[in-house]
């Protein structure tokens, strides 16, 4: 008899400004860096979170007790619509489920909290990225926010 694995991760609320939201946070950075290395981060300082506030969450992924991934969410100007940010699935945890994971937990942290639409930004050069978005029910978008003047923007919408 074939039995199926147990999860190899679990995924956690964790605060933002803690040491594993913030260490993902800094390979995520790395890794966007050396994607847009022609220029669009270049100069930039290492992002930061924001202390967790009403109708956000950060998620972090665990594997044994490492860090392997993350999402945020964070409510945007419009009653019931949040942002979905921070997502970053460290390359040696990839192609095993994780990001699908993140994102349901992810919409139904949303949906807890009373939110019907979700958003997201993500780049142009990262089109496993997008294919995994739009595999999961998410649709293209026009630019919006602070997003909307940047070209290497694409935007996804999810109607939960």
């Amino acid at each position: 008899l074939m039995f199926k694995s147990p999860c190899p991760w679990h995924i956690s609320v964790v605060d933002p400004c803690g040491e594993a939201a913030l260490g993902l946070l800094h390979e995520a950075w790395l890794e966007a860096r050396a994607l847009y290395a022609d220029g669009r981060t270049a100069g930039e300082t290492p992002p930061g979170n924001d202390p967790a506030a009403p109708g956000s969450v950060y998620l972090v992924a665990w594997r044994e007790r490492v860090t392997v991934g993350c999402a945020a969410l964070r409510p945007l100007g419009d009653a019931g619509v949040a942002e979905l940010r921070r997502m970053f699935v460290r390359a040696d945890a990839r192609r095993q489920g994780l990001a699908r994971a993140l994102l349901a937990r992810a919409e139904r942290e949303a949906r807890a909290l009373g939110v019907h639409t979700l958003r997201l930004e993500t780049g142009d050069r990262q089109a496993a990225a997008q294919a995994l978005y739009q595999d999961c029910g998410w649709r293209p978008m026009a630019p919006f926010g602070v997003h909307a003047s940047d070209p290497t923007s694409r935007c996804f919408e999810k109607r939960l």
